[in-house]
């Protein structure tokens, strides 16, 4: 029985590592099973039962892919490289890119790790593949999307204005809000009003610095939650 064999791997676990803490990562359904399983330890006269903890998250519902409704990691890796690959052969500048399966990949991982994330870790939540894939909102796509830009940014105009520049020239309220803030949103909203080509030299350089820095915290955030940013797509 699963309790009986948990009992006896905890004891093991405990007499192998003489761990400071065990933690169990499991979802909330098994809170129950843990607490009697931690009881059960103390009764038998271990103390290090108060060391073991158990961390509960939400299942996702409503997860399918072609095997059924059984959700293996491997088919839900190969369906978003499927699924942002279609999205991406609609879009012009798609047919520019060296290697079009990496970037699917690379933004199809980032749209699942945000979408995981933007709920609470207690709470169930509904899988939704069109919510996974929007281009706007707080989304995996669009955050990649935003890294991208502004990465373009600097590949088009960096030469010319990315040695001296003066933070003075950042006057716009776009400019207060992203440099208070670093979201994609606002980015994305400066990015189309903060133009740096025909701008004079030295606001120019301010602004694409002001981008540059952003896309700095982008990235950084994204590969902390494990997603590699992407340059083009």
């Amino acid at each position: 029985m699963p309790f009986f064999r948990d009992l006896a791997a905890a004891i093991d676990r405990m007499d192998r590592y003489n761990f400071d803490t065990m933690i169990y990562v499991a979802d909330k359904g098994q809170q129950k099973h843990f607490q009697q399983l931690f009881q059960m330890l103390k009764i038998m006269g271990y103390d290090w039962a108060e060391r073991c903890q158990h961390v509960p998250f939400g299942v996702v519902q409503g997860m399918k892919t072609r095997r059924g409704d059984v959700t293996f990691l491997e088919d839900v890796l190969n369906e978003i490289r499927l699924k942002m690959l279609q999205n991406m052969a609609s879009i012009k500048t798609t047919k520019e890119l060296e290697n079009p399966q990496e970037t699917a990949e690379r933004v199809g991982l980032a749209a699942l790790i945000i979408q995981d994330f933007r709920g609470l870790l207690l709470s169930d939540y509904q899988f939704s593949w069109d919510r996974v894939f929007q281009s706007r909102g707080d989304t995996g796509v669009f955050l990649q999307y935003t890294h991208a830009r502004l990465h373009s940014l600097e590949e088009t105009f960096g030469c010319g204005y990315l040695n001296d520049f003066n933070t003075a020239c950042l006057q716009e309220p776009q400019s207060v809000s992203v440099l208070q803030h670093l979201l994609s949103h606002l980015a994305a909203v400066a990015h189309k009003t903060l133009q740096i080509k025909d701008s004079p030299p030295e606001v120019a350089g301010a602004r694409l610095h002001l981008f540059k820095a952003v896309r700095y915290v982008l990235a950084n955030g994204m590969k902390l939650l494990g997603i590699t940013p992407v340059c083009r797509m």
